[in-house]
Parts: structure tokens; C-alpha cells; sequence
């Protein structure tokens, strides 16, 4: 049994992505585990919006996740959490697994990656 008014929309999704639902969430549990001050998120993420703005209109897809992550990156390296070459590490082997399993089948990275 469906819980929509026969003829109505279905509703939107929330995020374009997966991933952009899955970066926003990976911010909010890092915040709430106290890895940093959500002020502190907002003065740094207005500061990447306004730099990338500069150079276009950001439409809420992938530019405004990229600019997510590339703020949630920079302010992990920041805090000594996450350093850049570690970042890159990881995803380097996450696309060499993704580009290496077949389609439909779960991911998974290698041991030690």
C-alpha cells in the first residue's frame, strides 16, 4: 500500500548523489564525535564557496560537493586527522577497486590500502 495521494509526484531526493549524501554525513558524524566545532565547518566551507564561486555559479550538484570535500579535506589535513598524501592513498585504491570489480558487485579495497 502506497502512502501517495494517487496522481501525486513522487518526492525529490534530498541528494542528487550517493556520495554527496554520503560526504555531508561523514561531516556531520565527524562533528559530532567532536572532531571540530561546526562554526568553525561553516566559516571554512563559505570560505571554498566564495573562492569557487568566483569562478562560476555553484549549482548544488557536484560543484557544491566537490567544494564539500575539498573543505572537509583540507580542514581533516589541518587538524593532523587526515594528511593529504594519506587522502590520496586511499583514493587511488578505492578507484583502482571500483574500476577493477565487475558491475553490480560490492566494492572492497584490498587489505592495508
Amino acid at each position: 500500500m502506497s502512502d501517495q495521494t494517487p496522481g501525486a509526484k513522487a518526492p525529490e531526493p534530498v541528494f542528487t548523489l550517493p556520495w554527496h549524501g554520503q560526504v555531508f554525513a561523514l561531516t556531520v558524524s565527524l562533528n559530532e564525535a567532536g572532531h571540530f566545532a561546526w562554526s568553525e565547518w561553516t566559516a571554512r566551507f563559505s570560505q571554498t564557496l566564495a573562492r569557487h564561486g568566483l569562478e562560476k555559479e555553484l549549482d548544488g550538484g557536484d560543484d557544491y560537493f566537490n567544494a564539500w570535500l575539498e573543505t572537509l579535506e583540507a580542514l581533516l589535513a589541518d587538524l593532523g586527522e587526515a594528511a593529504p598524501a594519506d587522502v590520496e592513498r586511499l583514493r587511488d585504491a578505492w578507484e583502482a577497486a571500483y574500476l577493477s570489480t565487475p558491475h553490480g558487485d560490492p566494492v572492497h579495497l584490498p587489505e592495508g590500502a
